[in-house]
């Protein structure tokens, strides 16, 4: 089995349009989350997003482009540049040949559809442009970075919900490890906020009309976001041997399905996620220091995953760190696993642990250290990514400071 390495990364969320800025904004508590600025926003309940400002596609990509960039592969695009930048590597040869692309994301081009059924339904037009399904299929973004960079290997898109980019990471870790790939760019995109987007999830009963407050008593539900995150998991030996800058070590993941319910979280779901990635990884669970949390705000989710923390972690729990920045950022659906791996790294390269902001009240069902309100210096050598999505589907990952 192959060591992994993460080499390089990129994003753009509400926080900032960098990893740089990003983290910087994740070390201040600083939020994101707004009013949210699109067409018909006055017709919905919901008007608060973590929506991405002052990104302006038009200077990035070219006419040709953009009629083949959803706003989901817009964000992908941006992040693979600046992970690619970052990490150094060059794809050609044999490691073209075998590197790839896994991403994840649970509604692809939403803003597509969104568009397309205005143009068909409202204005009565009987046309669509005929790129309007290569331009909203799921994998659009994964195709897209696949033939920008000359990433010839295994190449496609994972949608499972909010776990999609942890779902999406796995994999690629275990192409790496195995030999499979020298490399590989992962994580994960979404892009659902504008009226369609927002409506659907208005219906689920689960949203806040004022902000996003894990693990706090008087948390009232959960907020969208939208962004991307993406990725270079590299061989360590491959990335030795170029003498890249290795940012940490992915050492082990775990998914699982709660095969229970639809929508309702399982504790024993989650908690047999965790501690499976802590056995892939030969992990003792008292080593690790940091947890970023699926963390949703909603009642349900954040009482069940305090629960399965004290499940894996016994006695060791009292001594976590547990946190959820979505509380800044907003949950980015499928793209969210990803941008929250940014904190996982900052806590076991920085010694930094991103706080939950908008912490108000303390909640008995929620009795664990999560970081309120400011970030915290303290080393950490483990840390681990939850993701757990409707239907059941949980992944987590582990990483290493190196």
């Amino acid at each position: 089995m192959k060591r992994v390495v993460i080499t390089g990364a990129g994003t753009i969320n509400a926080l900032g349009h960098s990893v740089p800025d990003t983290l910087e904004a994740m070390r201040e508590g600083r939020c994101g989350i707004a009013e949210l600025d699109f067409r018909d926003v006055d017709r919905l309940a919901i008007r608060i997003g973590g929506q991405v400002r002052g990104f302006e596609a038009e200077g990035r990509f070219n006419r040709q482009q953009m009629t083949l960039y959803d706003r989901f592969t817009q964000f992908t695009l941006t992040a693979a540049k600046e992970a690619i930048e970052q990490s150094g590597i060059e794809f050609h040869g044999d490691t073209a040949a075998r590197s790839g692309v896994v991403l994840g994301t649970a509604g692809g081009g939403v803003s597509t559809w969104d568009d397309n059924y205005r143009a068909v339904y409202e204005e009565g037009k009987n046309r669509v442009h005929p790129f309007v399904v290569p331009k909203l299929m799921n994998n659009a973004a994964a195709s897209h970075v696949s033939m920008e960079y000359n990433l010839k290997g295994p190449s496609f898109t994972v949608s499972t919900a909010c776990a999609s980019s942890n779902h999406a990471m796995a994999l690629a870790f275990q192409m790496v490890r195995s030999g499979a790939a020298p490399a590989m760019l992962t994580g994960g995109s979404e892009s659902m906020l504008c009226f369609g987007g927002v409506k659907a999830w208005e219906g689920l009963r689960v949203m806040s009309k004022d902000a996003c407050r894990p693990f706090s008593a008087n948390r009232n539900g959960m907020v969208q976001g939208e962004g991307a995150g993406v990725f270079v998991f590299e061989e360590y030996e491959h990335a030795k041997a170029r003498g890249a800058d290795i940012l940490c070590e992915v050492v082990g993941y775990a998914m699982s399905s709660d095969a229970a319910d639809i929508v309702m979280p399982s504790k024993q779901g989650a908690s047999r996620a965790m501690a499976g990635a802590l056995a892939d990884g030969g992990i003792d669970a008292g080593k690790v220091g940091y947890i970023n949390a699926h963390g949703t705000g909603t009642a349900a989710n954040d009482k069940t995953e305090c629960a399965a923390v004290a499940d894996v972690f016994g006695p060791h729990a009292d001594n976590l760190l547990i946190s959820s920045t979505k509380s800044m950022h907003g949950h980015l659906i499928g793209g969210t696993g990803a941008v929250e791996l940014l904190a996982c790294i900052m806590a076991v390269r920085d010694g930094v642990v991103a706080p939950t902001i908008g912490y108000e009240e303390t909640d008995p069902e929620c009795a664990l250290d999560v970081v309120p309100n400011e970030a915290r210096e303290v080393p950490v050598e483990y840390a681990l990514s939850n993701a757990f999505a409707f239907g059941g589907l949980n992944a987590v990952l582990a990483v290493k400071r190196i």
